[in-house]
């Protein structure tokens, strides 16, 4: 029976690809979609007050109560803030990087950049956050002890921090993406824009932008999903900010149901992102 099986499939390539696939695709559907739905359909259940016990009845107490909190939107539009200003700064610098790495750099230095922008990705998590910890330390840090000749003191722990943070955390999932775009692009197409007397400037805005944009964008979805969830960051670099996911992790075990209801937030934001992303057309020129 093996053996006809596996005949079968050699004589149909496209059918032993299907199968191939089933197994991550199911795996997929039951771990990540399964989980996902699960914690949607927990975030319309409440819990009883005394005794802690969720209530399995479909209810929008939760969501009411979100959106007509004064604090909970505050910290709803202040991870978006954050989350935007993270892809947009990570954006303003990874272009330029990535044009010198692709385009300016020798051949031999660009594998040695590559090398280097992925050097911060080995590091852990938490040892960047508390060195930038370090740094930030109002009055002791490195940034204060380099800024002072200026007369500008260090941002300190806050919003700005977590920002800073974040937008160093991300990073190298902006440069590659773009990295890998330009790379892409023929150097005879800009040394056409030069001959045809068009400025660096003018051959960025309507030659290289328009080809790498569906590569900003794959950035993007890293950079803004990474930072709508996190929270370790703002946890230790924050100070008193709080995230949307600071907010689901002081619910969790105290209300589960409306930490389902914080937590599917970031996910409604990123289907918005992803369905704005998909109007555009970039999703399928990558």
């Amino acid at each position: 029976m093996i053996k006809k099986i596996s005949t079968w499939m050699h004589q149909h390539p496209r059918m032993r690809l299907t199968a191939l696939l089933l197994a991550p695709s199911a795996w997929l559907v039951i771990a990540y979609l399964g989980a996902l739905a699960a914690l949607l359909v927990t975030a319309f259940f409440t819990i009883d007050s005394f005794t802690g016990n969720i209530i399995y009845q479909f209810n929008l107490e939760n969501f009411y109560e979100m959106f007509t909190d004064p604090a909970y939107k505050n910290v709803i539009l202040r991870t978006l803030g954050i989350a935007i200003a993270v892809t947009i700064i990570c954006t303003v610098i990874a272009i330029p990087m990535a044009i010198y790495m692709a385009k300016i750099a020798q051949p031999r230095s660009k594998k040695l950049l590559v090398a280097l922008v992925l050097t911060p990705l080995w590091a852990s998590y938490l040892v960047k956050i508390y060195a930038w910890r370090t740094m930030l330390e109002p009055g002791s840090g490195v940034i204060d002890w380099l800024l002072a000749p200026l007369g500008i003191n260090s941002p300190g722990f806050g919003g700005s921090a977590i920002i800073i943070g974040l937008s160093y955390l991300w990073l190298p999932y902006m440069i590659l993406p773009i990295y890998a775009g330009l790379e892409r692009i023929p150097n005879n197409l800009l040394d056409a824009s030069s001959d045809l007397g068009a400025s660096n400037f003018y051959t960025f805005r309507t030659v290289i932008l328009p080809l790498i944009f569906p590569s900003v964008v794959a950035g993007s979805m890293f950079t803004f999903s990474l930072s709508l969830g996190d929270y370790i960051t703002a946890t230790i670099i924050g100070g008193k900010l709080q995230m949307l996911g600071n907010v689901v992790y002081q619910n969790f075990s105290i209300n589960l149901p409306f930490a389902a209801t914080i937590a599917a937030v970031p996910v409604a934001i990123m289907a918005f992102y992803l369905w704005l992303v998909r109007r555009t057309g970039a999703l399928a020129d990558l």
